[in-house]
């Protein structure tokens, strides 16, 4: 956790964060000095872990899917009753239901991974724009995938909605500035129970593909999200940051 404290003061909502890099991102923003608004799908593991990051004076939780606009609002309502503001926002949320081919996915699947990787992060940006920072201004990030900037095998739809996902930010900060930051980060295979498919059982192996011998971590992409939320990101608008170990260096991204 950074001992840096210059979010202080700050509230943030972070969307998907019971567990892995939503989780790590939570953390690591508590540990800068903002307050919390964690999200979720699971009641159960989201209560457990707004317990763990600390008291109610500083991280509340809202349970709920990211694709609804009721617990959209319900979060951002809850969020303004507890802390006053929302001034960071962090899209983390996302969503791919099936593995293989393009071409053999179906037309659910395919709505579905667009609107909570794509449409829900831009209904989320309406709503905190809408409530808080459209007035006072603010920072956001969305989470993108190093799968967004090239092909990857069997992950096809996914990358396509984290491709509109990084567009969809540069838009957005286009738009939104000069008072709102919008970027994004797009990590390449991180260790979490979302992308145990693409390492579990060969981790060694994937691995090795990484010019620097390693799979991401949780706290590799929240300290990048950390940095793009804070004013040492002052002058840094409509990005995507790509968090890969390298892996872009050779041309692949598993």
């Amino acid at each position: 956790m950074s001992e840096r404290s210059d979010l202080h003061g700050s509230v943030a909502i972070v969307t998907g964060a019971s567990r892995g890099i939503g989780l790590a991102i939570a953390t690591e923003l508590l540990g800068r000095g903002a307050k919390v608004c964690i999200t979720a799908r699971k009641a159960g593991p989201l209560a457990d872990a707004a317990r763990a990051l600390g008291s109610p004076d500083s991280v509340i939780s809202v349970a709920g899917n990211t694709d609804s606009s009721e617990h959209r609002g319900e979060c951002v309502e809850a969020t303004m009753a507890a802390f006053g503001r929302i001034d960071l926002l962090v899209n983390n949320s996302g969503t791919n239901p099936t593995y293989g081919p393009m071409i053999e996915t179906s037309p659910a699947a395919s709505s579905k991974v667009f609107d909570v990787n794509v449409t829900s992060a831009l209904e989320w940006v309406k709503l905190v724009h809408a409530t808080w920072m459209g007035e006072h201004g603010g920072s956001i990030v969305n989470i993108s995938s190093a799968a967004g900037i090239r092909p990857a095998l069997g992950i096809g739809i996914y990358g396509a909605s984290k491709a509109a996902l990084s567009q969809l930010t540069a838009q957005l900060a286009w738009e939104l500035a000069p008072g709102i930051r919008v970027n994004a980060v797009a990590p390449a295979v991180v260790q979490t129970v979302f992308a145990e498919a693409l390492y579990v059982g060969r981790e060694s192996t994937v691995a090795s593909a990484y010019p620097l011998g390693r799979l991401g971590t949780p706290q590799d992409i929240a300290s990048a999200v950390a940095f793009l939320l804070s004013s040492e990101a002052s002058w840094i608008t409509g990005q995507t940051l790509v968090i890969d170990g390298g892996l872009g260096l050779t041309g692949g991204i598993e």
